[in-house]
């Protein structure tokens, strides 16, 4: 039975270590352009990553993100961004929050948001460089992220649905079809729109932020060494 027991615990491991390490490829679209492209921020706070991107690049495909996008206060930049219906949303301070963070994370099937803030200037310069990367994408790369941004809406007869908006012309929370939990965590979701633009991510290490700053470090290595190879 010792034996057994040996092998089954080495076949957990051994299976854990492989989720741990596996990689999802990115979707079949050349994420760098050889030329200019479409420039798009990932910014981390820390625990958390939003992406910034152009205000026209986003409203130029049309749909329900173009919609939900327009209607937002000015500004040349969106901040894009996923979480909790309500914690995600709540601006109290965090030690008042821990109960409902619990919520959050170990209640399955929670409700959830898509967030667009508007920006006027480059949100990249409030931001330190070690908190943020720039990734310049295609076309079509950007398209794809502009699409897996938009499929995570939950829609009415094809319209966005606002949740709820903060004072001022800020940010703007419309209802998503998707569920935040511990296995699916707003730095899960941004994993998820990075690897449709093209770029690899381990999805079961993307709940931290630092695992997706740590992607796009590899997709611009992994790119870097390609076209240095030509």
């Amino acid at each position: 039975m010792r034996i057994v027991g040996a092998i089954l615990l080495a076949g957990l491991l051994g299976l854990v270590a492989a989720l741990w390490t596996w990689t999802r490829p990115g979707e079949a679209v050349s994420a760098f352009p050889p030329e200019a492209g479409i420039t798009v921020h990932v910014l981390n706070n820390g625990f958390h990553t939003d992406l910034a991107v152009p205000r026209a690049a986003l409203e130029a495909g049309g749909g329900p993100l173009a919609e939900a996008s327009r209607s937002v206060g000015a500004g040349d930049w969106i901040l894009i961004g996923w979480g909790d219906a309500k914690f995600f949303v709540d601006t109290s301070p965090m030690e008042d929050r821990i109960p409902d963070g619990l919520r959050a994370f170990f209640r399955p099937g929670n409700a959830s948001v898509v967030m667009l803030d508007p920006e006027q200037g480059d949100p990249a310069q409030r931001f330190a460089p070690g908190s943020r990367r720039t990734l310049v994408l295609s076309p079509e790369a950007f398209a794809s992220l502009r699409g897996r941004v938009q499929d995570s809406l939950s829609l009415v007869e094809g319209r966005p649905r606002l949740s709820t908006a903060r004072d001022g012309g800020g940010a703007h929370f419309f209802a998503s079809r998707e569920h935040f939990w511990i296995g699916y965590l707003c730095n899960s979701w941004t994993a998820r729109v990075l690897n449709a633009a093209g770029l690899p991510v381990r999805p079961l290490r993307s709940v931290t932020a630092a695992e997706v700053i740590a992607a796009v470090d590899r997709s611009r290595r992994a790119h870097a060494s390609t076209a240095g190879a030509r």
